[in-house]
Parts: structure tokens; C-alpha cells; sequence
């Protein structure tokens, strides 16, 4: 499929002010689409917007809090106005858990994970997937993680809330194919990012290199190089896959 193909679709991003969801934005304006970057963080989804329109692409920014279902209802509601359709979701919007044993975690910890990681991807389903029903079809990637896939120590929380992530993918993906509605998620592993290497990062730098070690490819991946992987299950070349969850984990899940 040529990039002109995809010309005047439209595409949401949440947590679209950084690390993946920048570089989704980036590369999804980079085949023709135009994006809406929404974030809690309006400048950073200003500035998105701002450097996709640098690379001579079209987006608009938002400011959206994912644990609100007000905000993503407004979410859907302005993109509709704004461009008149939406073609594709990404809901890409998370935190770091808390580095913290099971029983360490306090009940609003857990909940804060929840409410962002799990919660966060169902409202934006709720407004998103009737939008694209009444439009004959559409495309959503959510973000879950390798964590979505198996367990970490002193990640209880993030834990749950990714592999509710995938369950919750699988299960949308069943209700809306009939909708042309396509459903997947991808499960990132260790991403050069804020929420891995900065300071809300989760992992020590022991257990980063503990988790490298498992690696085939033993390095951080680049935001861009999971971005590839959301921009081709947003398109039309992935038109016959639904209900799945892809690893960009340099072979982590493997060994």
C-alpha cells in the first residue's frame, strides 16, 4: 500500500507527548495521516503536534486525562468535529509502577496503575469504537507490554494492568469484527523511553540489565522501532489481523 493511500485518515494517539506515542504520531503523519496527539501533558502534545507539522505533516493536540471517561468522550467527540472522522486509535496512554512487592502496595498505588493502564484503554474504547461503527469500520492499537505476558518481580500492579490490557484486547477485538473494526495490541520490552530509563522509571539499572541479558538483541529499542509496528496495524496492509498481541521485545519473551 502506498502512503497516498491513507491520505485524509485520521488517527488519535494518547500519551501522544512522548516517547512511543511521539513517534507513532511521527510516523503515522509520515504515511499521510492526520494525527491528533492527546495527552495529560498539553504542552508535550503540543509540541508533538508542532514537529509533526515541522516534518510537513497535519496534527492537532490535546489535553486528555485517560482516567476520566469525560475526557475521552471529549476526546473522540472534538476529533470528529475538528476532521470529521477517525480511522484509527492508538491508546498508547500509561505510567510506571511502583517497584514494590504484592503486599507493599498501598491500595491507591494499585489503584493509580489500574486506573491509568487498564481503565485508561477501556474509556477510550467506550467512545472510540462507536465512532468507527457508525463509520463503517476502523483500526485500534493498545499498549500492553511484555509485562502483559509474564510476571516481574516488584511489578504487581503494572503487571495486572498489562495483561488486563491483552485479555480486554482480545475480547473488543471479538465484539467489533463484524464492525470492520480491527483490534490488537503490542507488547513493548525494554524502550529507551522516560518511563524505563528516566526518573519515574520502574526497573533499577540492575534489574534493566538483568532483563537485557534475556534479550537476543541485547539493547534498548528505540521509540521508533515499536512505533513501525502500531503505524502497520493501523493500516491497511494488516487487514487480516485482529485479536493479537505483538512483542517488539528483542526476543525477551523467548528465552
Amino acid at each position: 500500500m502506498q502512503a497516498g493511500s491513507i491520505q485524509g485518515r485520521v488517527a488519535i494517539v494518547t500519551g501522544g507527548g512522548s516517547g512511543i506515542g511521539r513517534a507513532t504520531a511521527l510516523g503515522l503523519a509520515a504515511e499521510g495521516w492526520t494525527v491528533v496527539a492527546a495527552d495529560i501533558d498539553e504542552a508535550a502534545a503540543q509540541e508533538t503536534a508542532r514537529l509533526v507539522g515541522a516534518a510537513a505533516g497535519q496534527a492537532s493536540a490535546l489535553r486528555v486525562d485517560v482516567t476520566r471517561d469525560e475526557d475521552c468522550a471529549a476526546m473522540v467527540a472534538q476529533t470528529l468535529t475538528r476532521h470529521g472522522r477517525l480511522d484509527a486509535a492508538f491508546n498508547n496512554a500509561g505510567i510506571a509502577g511502583y517497584p514494590l512487592r504484592t503486599v507493599d502496595h498501598s491500595p491507591a498505588q494499585w489503584q493509580r496503575v489500574i486506573d491509568v493502564n487498564l481503565s485508561g484503554v477501556f474509556h477510550c474504547l467506550r467512545h472510540e469504537i462507536p465512532a468507527m461503527q457508525r463509520q463503517g469500520g476502523g483500526a485500534i492499537v493498545n499498549t500492553a507490554s511484555i509485562m502483559g505476558l509474564r510476571g516481574a518481580f516488584g511489578g504487581s500492579a503494572y503487571c495486572a494492568a498489562k495483561h488486563g490490557v491483552v485479555g480486554l484486547t482480545k475480547a473488543a477485538a471479538l465484539e467489533c469484527g463484524r464492525d470492520g473494526i480491527r483490534i490488537n495490541a503490542v507488547c513493548p520490552g525494554y524502550i529507551d523511553t522516560p518511563m524505563t530509563t528516566g526518573e519515574e522509571a520502574i526497573f533499577s539499572d540492575k534489574l534493566l540489565d538483568a532483563g537485557l541479558q534475556r534479550a537476543a538483541i541485547r539493547r534498548l529499542a528505540r521509540p521508533e522501532e515499536v512505533a513501525d509496528m502500531v503505524v502497520w496495524l493501523c493500516s491497511p496492509r494488516a487487514s487480516y489481523v485482529t485479536g493479537a498481541s505483538f512483542t517488539v521485545d528483542a526476543g525477551v519473551t523467548a528465552s
